[in-house]
């Protein structure tokens, strides 16, 4: 370790970013400045070990594209962007002039829209949250990424709950399903290949052969949407094959004779027909699963995204209760660990809901952004949107069907303010943008949905230019809109400091960097469950089949016969990270890869220009004829900023706004489309 001189610090920091390892940082400045971010050795998760887009942290903070000051649009919405800069004053006022008679009329007129951005509790919805009770502004249903999944987790455990990261290093089976860890969850991988090295057999259960389904020892590769029905069809052959341990799911599962009843219904030869895959592929996976001890299951997010996305992870999530894997710490699985830091969270103190004095706003849906922006008012809807804020998300970009959100955000009667880094796609839309702090120029701290462990993220260096963090804006602006409560006036650390329960000691995770919980290590050995029986729930699930495929909507795919997924580029994080050169430049370009069987039926080349297109829109990119994309199912790497690609737009041109079975989250991977030469 770099010894430190009165020139040279190392702080103590976190990755504030949507992936589940949640990263405890070393950051070493120099004079002021930032010059190195690397992972905490000591730190078990971490280990030391960053992705390619965050040690390249300080690149991002200091860009020579960052914003630097408050910018007030002087253009047209639909010309080209031109901004002036203004002072922090003059935009404050002015958004305060903007908003007060809006909130007059109707609050429920304005609406915030964030996601994960920073996932740091003071950052994220501290300040904010505060700012829009005491308003009374609709509320935002955040579903963009998870909830499809969560809402599973809670029906079927009763919270989204799993077993611990670094018990896969002792897993004899590991089926990593519906995630690119290598990519998106690089910590994980590193348990997995450790079971790997010690015999362990790893399965990699994905539309796409993956990186990580490179290195695993088997690839299946299923169609988009059809998880569930596999699932159904493992139950059936542990079921035929007596691989049950029949005394847990008496004392631990509730519901199980009709789920019983239901498995019986998928053997092997449905399955592979809805799947797209071989009845001895299945056959082999549950006689792996059914055999091997301990197995467990790492599931991530890309399955939940089709409309049967919330019954395909229960369906999942109750497998290793069939098999008793839940008795064996290194038995399991793990979509989420949120629920576990759930109870030392001190939401209600950090976002203050008593400040809605009773009232109770109408719920607006992140990911029906689009359709919602351009309806007038009504009844059953309520006001039309007037103003919105988005912070710590891209909407333009990364809400579904953005043909119809881009026509939202350039109204002109629609007052938009964006606090961000960057000139994004949405920024481009905006009436203000405000410069923002990143992670390494203000205060947070952080709990995980990978691990259980808290961390804390200290103040590297001092804002470049003007930026200032997300609870400073809404602290001006909750001054200049009137609002005189005294939690308007409280300080980053002390919201910091409120952010958990007394069972965090906030002086010692400010010592060390991170605290762990206090959980056991094979969590439902004896069930256990958060459910009010203790049991998992069986009861209700079962497969739900996409909005678009060949099975459901066959007219529909004689016009669109590809099946399309949006997996990310393994070098962005969601949106962000597409302006870092050094990363782009890795990525190259927007592509669509195709299998050889599809480009050649369709005339297309290698590095030719395409159209992926449906009845929503049309998305031009450079197709790449992979082996990664199987017959019939294209892949269309995101999330790539609009302007950035060939015809300014990227692959949420094609995606649809409806909702999956459980948590009211997007169908991104539910989607037909037909590919041809551009």
């Amino acid at each position: 370790m770099q010894a430190e001189s009165p020139a040279i610090r190392i702080v103590k920091g976190a990755c504030p970013h949507d992936c589940p390892d949640t990263c405890a940082l070393k950051i070493t400045v120099e004079n002021g400045r930032a010059i190195k971010v690397q992972g905490a050795a000591d730190h078990a998760s971490t280990h030391g070990a960053l992705c390619t887009k965050v040690s390249r942290y300080p690149e991002r903070t200091y860009h020579p594209e960052r914003l630097l000051r408050p910018m007030r649009r002087v253009s047209r919405k639909d010309e080209a962007p031109r901004f002036e800069p203004v002072s922090w004053d003059e935009a404050m006022s002015d958004i305060a002039a903007r908003l007060k008679p809006i909130a007059a009329r109707d609050p429920e007129a304005i609406l915030p829209y964030s996601y994960a951005g920073t996932m740091g509790m003071v950052q994220g919805e501290g300040m904010a949250a505060r700012f829009f009770n005491k308003l009374g502004a609709s509320r935002l249903d955040r579903t963009i990424c998870a909830s499809a999944g969560g809402a599973a987790m809670n029906a079927t455990y009763g919270h989204r709950l799993g077993m611990h990261l670094r018990f896969y290093a002792e897993s004899r089976l590991i089926l990593i399903w519906g995630s690119n860890s290598i990519a998106s969850n690089l910590h994980f991988w590193t348990y997995a290949n450790q079971a790997k090295r010690n015999g362990a057999k790893l399965i990699c259960i994905d539309p796409r052969k993956t990186e990580t389904a490179d290195k695993c020892h088997q690839h299946i590769a299923l169609l988009p949407g059809s998880d569930g029905a596999l699932a159904l069809g493992l139950m059936h052959e542990l079921i035929r094959n007596g691989w049950l341990d029949q005394d847990y799911i008496d004392n631990y599962v509730d519901g199980w004779d009709e789920l019983r009843e239901r498995a019986l219904q998928w053997p092997p030869e449905r399955v592979a027909e809805v799947c797209g895959i071989s009845p001895e592929e299945v056959r082999g996976l549950a006689r792996d699963y059914g055999t091997t001890s301990p197995a467990a299951i790492r599931l991530n997010y890309g399955m939940q995204r089709v409309r049967g996305g919330g019954n395909a992870v229960r369906l999942i999530a109750l497998l290793p209760c069939l098999t008793g894997a839940w008795r064996h710490r290194a038995g399991g699985m793990l979509l989420t660990a949120s629920g576990w830091v759930a109870p030392f969270k001190n939401v209600d103190g950090l976002e203050k809901p008593e400040l809605l004095a009773g009232r109770t706003p109408r719920m607006i849906n992140m990911s029906t952004i689009g359709d919602d922006l351009l309806r007038e008012s009504s009844a059953g809807f309520g006001p039309k949107i007037e103003a919105v804020i988005v912070y710590n998300s891209n909407p333009v970009a990364v809400a579904p069907e953005s043909p119809k959100v881009v026509k939202g955000f350039q109204r002109e009667d629609l007052f938009t303010v964006v606090l961000e880094h960057f000139m994004t796609d949405t920024a481009d839309l905006a009436d203000y943008v405000l410069p923002a702090t990143t992670q390494l120029e203000h205060l947070d701290v952080h709990a995980s949905y990978g691990h259980t462990s808290v961390l804390i993220n200290e103040v590297a260096i001092e804002p470049v230019g003007e930026a200032r963090p997300n609870t400073e804006f809404f602290r001006l602006l909750a001054a200049r809109m009137g609002f005189d409560d005294a939690c308007f006036a409280e300080t980053d650390e002390q919201l910091a400091r409120q952010a958990f329960t007394s069972e965090i000691d906030f002086e010692a995770l400010r010592e060390q960097g991170w605290q762990d919980l206090p959980l056991a290590d094979a969590p439902f050995a004896n069930g256990g469950f958060r459910t009010p029986s203790g049991k998992a729930l069986a009861g209700g699930a079962d497969f739900v089949p996409n909005y678009e495929s060949r099975a459901s909507t066959p007219e529909l795919a004689a016009r669109y016969p590809l099946a399309m997924i949006s997996p990310p580029a393994r070098n962005f994080l969601n949106s962000s990270f597409v302006n870092v050169k050094s990363l782009r430049d890795i990525e190259g370009e927007p592509i669509l890869e195709i299998h050889a069987t599809d480009a050649v039926s369709r005339g297309i080349a290698d590095g030719s220009m395409v159209r992926a297109f449906n009845d929503r829109g049309s998305y031009l990119c450079k197709a790449s004829i992979s082996p990664r994309a199987r017959p019939g199912v294209v892949n269309g790497l995101g999330v790539w900023w609009r302007k950035l690609g060939a015809a300014g737009s990227n692959v949420n041109e094609v995606t649809h706004q409806r909702l999956t079975d459980l948590g009211r989250a997007p169908s991104f991977y539910d989607c037909l489309v037909e590919v041809a030469p551009a």
